[in-house]
């Protein structure tokens, strides 16, 4: 029961996170404009083709299905976790401003919730293509 209960949290944590992740590769197909200054703002990437946003969104949307899936899980677990994580620290200038940039603090508990969710995979087990234990 214990680990029925587990698995459950697991999964709907793993949801949460891909609805969010999904809306922000999302973005990059429907608004390219945005993904770009976004680059160009957090990552200091001035990359100039809407081009190079549709690959990453293409590389980031096979990830967060996989994800979602959980497919190989040490992977597409990890890689969202780095995802996050990149995303996260970049926007370190918005939390010495905490009060003009209080959502940009949302973004430390979903790093959490990637970190529980890639160090507890194997528990993760309700509703994945890959329910066994990968090694």
């Amino acid at each position: 029961m214990e680990n029925k209960r587990i698995a459950s949290s697991l999964f709907w944590l793993r949801v949460s996170v891909f609805l969010v992740m999904f809306m922000w590769t999302l973005d990059k197909f429907l608004n390219p404009t945005h993904a770009l200054s976004v680059y160009k703002k957090f990552y200091f990437i001035s990359a100039q083709s809407d081009f190079f946003i549709y690959l990453i969104g293409a590389i980031e949307m096979v990830i967060i299905f996989a994800f979602l899936l959980g497919i190989k899980k040490k992977y597409s677990y990890g890689l969202v976790l780095v995802i996050h994580g990149i995303s996260t620290l970049s926007s370190f200038n918005q939390y010495l401003d905490p009060f003009r940039n209080l959502l940009f603090f949302a973004a430390w508990p979903m790093l959490a919730a990637c970190w529980s969710l890639f160090y507890l995979r194997d528990m993760d087990t309700c509703c994945t293509l890959c329910p066994k234990k990968e090694k």
